[in-house]
């Protein structure tokens, strides 16, 4: 009878005749009683906890046979596949896993010490899902692994980020290789550029040679465009804002988008004649132009055609430049957010949203606007407007020779660079002395044997910088005139001295007029 009761679900009983029992029974199920209740109440806040949880929680069992004896339900989230999917087919979790990391996640599961590892899953949508996995074994009777049971994370958007810093640290590292090339890149082209000048004015308009000379003095030209082109991708090329004649930037681009775009992109111009000028910087005019064409490229996979038109607004006066493609388009509600930062339609990781932000910015700093039509099945249109310089009252920069003589130190550490400067100021009238390297410039200034009107220093220079060399000129010699060259633009130069607000800078490679007319506008009266 005893035993019927206990199988009947009673927890204790108390013969009549030993009532002595009942009370110390009673208060032991008492006890007992809210045990259970707490135990219970426990169980089901984690049980709230695992199915709240962002986290898979999970408990595998290997063997007898293998089954999922638990998991919570964030990992539908993850996979697109319900708990109880898991629990009528085990072997689901495996499948789930990329063929080339099953290896790793079954070696693992098998180990006494499973530990943290990270996998990749499959989504039901087919995307991959970048797991990371903390779990403990629990050993059976002989000691080996017989349960697995730990968590699972999603860890996709952390990996996505930490490639996109790879990403942009690699970048970075492309952009300051480009800054080292442009410097001596840029200085060969100076030398090429002086001697080609020295050249065409030495034969004259009527010599043989003489547009032998000009073709070379433009193929340095082109190779200076080429190395502006590689600063622009870089992102190291400074702002210098300047006339332009835009159908000039136009066909350059031209030339750069058709080696880009790819060969199943017809693209074409159509150029209005007599544009006014712009004033703006050509790189970030250029890099606008870019950043519309690459987003034109995305919205073209199986190729189309790409137009660049150029146009004078006849009501406005404004110049206008369109990009216009033959894509997909887009709908009026993406077309509205297209300038908006970190807005993109390319999809996740395959976009910044930053070009068209950036192209905003750098259009409405200049005083222009830049504007989107777009249309599904119509492709898209960008527009933009800028106001012309005003050229009539702006003085003439350029100074053909300058009026009078004077005394130049030239500190250049490039000997050809060096020697192209020196003949070139020497042909115009200037006393010029010169020094491979700021601390020979030292030496000769403090020797009390030289007096000089203007310091022409480059800036990039072994020992000493540039900056540094004028600052330390300009102790004993307050106010001396410097004029400083370079053909790096990656930023402030080294030795922790900035520019002088009052010593321009001449970019590398020069034409002769423009290193004239700069030493000319430094030069004391």
């Amino acid at each position: 009878m005893a035993a019927d009761l206990m199988r009947a679900g009673a927890r204790d009983f108390v013969l009549k005749d030993r009532l002595a029992r009942l009370a110390p029974a009673v208060q032991r199920e008492l006890v007992e009683a809210r045990e259970r209740r707490a135990h219970r109440r426990s169980e089901q806040a984690l049980r709230l906890l695992a199915e709240h949880a962002h986290d898979v929680i999970f408990r595998f069992r290997l063997r007898p046979e293998p089954a999922m004896e638990y998991v919570s339900s964030a990992v539908e989230a993850i996979t697109g596949h319900a708990p109880e999917e898991f629990y009528a087919d085990p072997a689901l979790i495996f499948r789930l896993v990329e063929p080339e990391d099953r290896p790793l996640l079954e070696h693992c599961w098998q180990s006494e010490q499973p530990g943290t590892l990270t996998i990749r899953w499959r989504r039901r949508t087919g995307g991959p899902a970048w797991v990371e996995q903390r779990a403990n074994a629990v050993p059976g009777p002989d000691g080996r692994p017989e349960t697995i049971e730990g968590i699972l994370r999603d860890i996709t958007e952390r990996v996505r980020m930490e490639e996109q810093l790879r990403q942009a640290e690699r970048l970075d590292s492309l952009g300051r290789l480009a800054g080292g090339i442009a410097h001596d890149f840029n200085n060969i082209l100076a030398v090429i550029s002086g001697y080609a000048a020295m050249l065409t004015e030495e034969f004259g308009p009527e010599h043989e040679l003489h547009a032998d000379a000009r073709a070379i003095e433009q193929a340095a030209a082109r190779g200076s465009g080429l190395t502006r082109q590689l600063l622009i991708f870089s992102g190291l090329e400074p702002s210098r804002p300047e006339p332009l004649d835009l159908n000039a930037v136009t066909t350059d681009m031209q030339r750069l988008l058709s080696r880009t775009l790819g060969d199943d992109i017809e693209l074409t111009t159509m150029l209005s004649l007599d544009l006014p000028p712009i004033t703006m910087d050509r790189n970030k005019l250029e890099q606008v132009v870019l950043n519309a064409a690459m987003n034109a490229r995305a919205a073209m996979p199986s190729g189309g055609r790409l137009t660049l038109t150029t146009s004078v607004e006849r009501h406005t006066g404004q110049v206008c430049l369109s990009i216009t493609d033959t894509g997909y388009g887009m709908e009026p509600s993406v077309a509205a957010r297209a300038f908006e930062p970190f807005f993109t339609t390319k999809g996740r990781g395959k976009g910044t949203g930053l070009g068209l932000a950036t192209a905003y910015g750098v259009v409405t700093d200049a005083g222009g606007t830049i504007t989107l039509e777009s249309a599904l099945g119509a492709g898209t249109t960008v527009k933009v407007s800028l106001p012309p310089a005003e050229l009539a009252s702006r003085p003439s920069t350029l100074v053909r020779r300058p009026s009078g003589g004077g005394k130049v130190l030239v500190v250049e550490d490039e000997d050809g660079v060096r020697d192209i400067v020196c003949r070139i100021l020497r042909r115009a009238g200037y006393e010029v002395q010169a020094a491979p390297d700021p601390a020979t410039a030292l030496r000769m200034c403090r020797s009390g044997h030289y007096e000089m009107d203007v310091l022409l220093t480059d800036i990039i220079m072994p020992g000493m910088s540039g900056t540094q060399l004028a600052a330390e000129l300009r102790r004993s010699r307050p106010g001396l005139p410097v004029l400083f060259m370079s053909g790096y633009t990656s930023g402030p130069a080294p030795g922790g001295e900035e520019l002088p607000s009052d010593a321009p800078l001449l970019h590398k490679p020069f034409q002769t007029d423009n290193l004239l007319s700069a030493l000319h506008r430094v030069m004391p009266g």
